[in-house]
């Protein structure tokens, strides 16, 4: 009986990686569950994504933009 109660309330959606680092950390299990799968298509997504969330330095000593 409390089995099926929690089937139908459904899974909780995860709370948002509070920072860029948890984001990326995120980004990166996931990448490694598809390569592990062999998910490809999956997996080159993944790459974009963490591209896109690293911290860009432009010149030599300059600071992390955001």
């Amino acid at each position: 009986m409390k089995f099926s109660r929690a089937l139908q309330r459904g899974r909780a959606e995860p709370a948002p990686p509070p920072t860029r680092a948890g984001l990326l950390l995120t980004l990166l299990r996931k990448r490694a569950a598809a390569h592990n799968v062999g998910a490809e298509d999956l997996e080159a997504m993944l790459r974009d994504q963490i591209r896109w969330s690293l911290p860009i330095r432009r010149g030599a000593d300059a600071e992390l933009v955001d």
